[in-house]
């Protein structure tokens, strides 16, 4: 224990008296006030100890601390390593500010092409979608069933046209060629018949003229049965016709024909997405009555949108198709939003002498919800061809999120010139540069904000600098 004495002795006061304090400390850090006077002293005495006891309750355990050999602990955060880049100052193209409106890229009313009764409606609003994805179902058993009438039909005319294109069957040819031979032993029987028949009759002998009629008509008969029977026989070794194999494959054609209309009709039953998308709207329900032209469900495509603004006549001139425009939405402030100019139409409105303008952003799906919904507020810098003198920054250096993009500025140490301390400075965005973006803000050329790692910056925090990039 340490002990500062104080003597008040040979001290003039009003009392003449004289006394001493002790104040002891404690390693602990506690001091303790020893008093030894000869009697109660005057007021001043009083103050006087109190400011001691004060101090030493102040300083106590720093000299204790010191006293023991020991030193304070530090809790100090080391320094966050950043990459940082340089705030620039040039001539850059004229922007002015417009105002416009999300939209989506596509958008379409999905109606019904014939009537029918709604049997399913399976999408709601809000609902992602694909192309060819069902949206509602008209009923359709009728039709199923005189399409399986139509399609037994065609394997009719498909069996009888393959039986033409194949020709007879060797068996049939067979059998044919055997009755041809047979006939032919008949004719020569009946001709030699008639013959001997014929010789008898001639020479007066026994035959008489009625069996001589009926043996020369039996050789006929023969010989028209040989006729028959060979021009049966070549007409299967030779085949159908050409001309059977074409009123075939006519007939196979018109039933094919109708099975296509009947799977048309079917088909047109079936309300399916245009493109893929989102639902917006719900214009029917199970059980309702669809007539022709009637609206089933309404599909908008935001995997693209179109921010749609008026740009006034004197401004117009200075766009083109393909041109980069930087677009702030207020709605999606996490990112900064670039696009292209989509459209312009060449006809302006000719109270308000503004020309619609759509220019197009690659949109952001995340969990099947578009980051960009139709309806939003955007504003936007569209070139207007003067140039002008603006600060910029690298777009690396903006931090969003927050109510206002801001960026960290890096105040740096007088000792050491890769440490420093950083605040943010908040800004408002203007038209992009290549790599850069015009901002206003309390910034001036020269300046050093961080471009890598700001994204977890704390104000005030200190940070320790890598590396200094350049952008262009």
């Amino acid at each position: 224990m340490s002990t500062v004495r104080f003597d008040r002795k040979n001290r003039s006061d009003v009392n003449g008296e004289s006394g001493t304090v002790e104040v002891l400390a404690s390693p602990c850090g506690i001091g303790v006030v020893r008093m030894k006077v000869s009697r109660l002293w005057i007021p001043a005495m009083r103050l006087s100890i109190l400011c001691t006891s004060f101090l030493w309750m102040v300083c106590g355990p720093v000299l204790s601390l010191t006293a023991w050999g020991q030193k304070p602990s530090s809790d100090e955060k080391p320094a966050s390593p950043v990459t940082v880049s340089r705030v620039q100052e040039r001539e850059i193209g004229g922007s002015q500010t417009v105002v416009g409106t999300v939209q989506p890229a596509r958008r379409s009313i999905v109606g019904s092409p014939i009537d029918g009764r709604v049997m399913t409606f399976p999408v709601e609003n809000g609902d992602r979608v694909s192309q060819g994805d069902v949206l509602a179902q008209l009923r359709t058993q009728t039709l199923e069933w005189q399409l399986a009438a139509a399609r037994a039909e065609q394997k009719l005319r498909d069996q009888e046209l393959a039986e033409l294109k194949n020709g007879t069957d060797p068996e049939q040819v067979a059998n044919l060629e055997a009755r041809m031979k047979a006939t032919v032993s008949q004719r020569e029987y009946a001709d030699a018949q008639f013959k001997r028949i014929q010789s008898l009759f001639d020479r007066g002998q026994v035959t008489t003229q009625t069996r001589l009629d009926e043996a020369r008509s039996e050789a006929l008969a023969a010989e028209q049965d040989f006729i028959g029977a060979k021009a049966l026989h070549d007409l299967a070794v030779r085949g159908p016709r050409e001309e059977r194999i074409a009123q075939a494959e006519a007939r196979k054609e018109m039933q094919v024909a109708l099975v296509e209309q009947l799977e048309d009709q079917i088909a047109r039953h079936t309300i399916i997405a245009p493109f893929d998308g989102f639902i917006v709207a719900e214009n029917t329900e199970v059980g309702q009555w669809a007539s022709q032209g009637d609206p089933i469900a309404e599909v908008v495509q935001l995997s693209e949108v179109d921010v749609r603004a008026n740009v006034p006549e004197e401004q117009v001139a200075s766009l083109r198709k393909g041109q980069k425009v930087t677009v702030n939405i207020p709605g999606a402030p996490h990112q900064i939003w670039e696009g292209t100019v989509h459209r312009i139409v060449p006809q302006a409105d000719v109270r308000s002498r503004t020309f619609p303008v759509d220019i197009r952003i690659i949109n952001s799906i995340e969990d099947d919800i578009p980051v960009l919904k139709a309806g939003f507020l955007a504003t936007m810098q569209l070139p207007t061809g003067a140039t002008q003198r603006a600060t910029l920054v690298p777009k690396d250096a903006l931090v969003l999120g927050g109510v206002q993009p801001h960026v960290f500025v890096v105040e740096l140490s007088a000792v050491d010139k890769t440490i420093g301390v950083v605040r943010p400075v908040e800004v408002t965005l203007g038209m992009s540069d290549g790599m850069t973006i015009k901002v206003n803000g309390m910034l001036t050329p020269d300046q050093l904000v961080v471009v890598e790692g700001n994204e977890r910056l704390k104000p005030g925090e200190t940070v320790r600098i890598l590396q200094e990039v350049e952008y262009e």
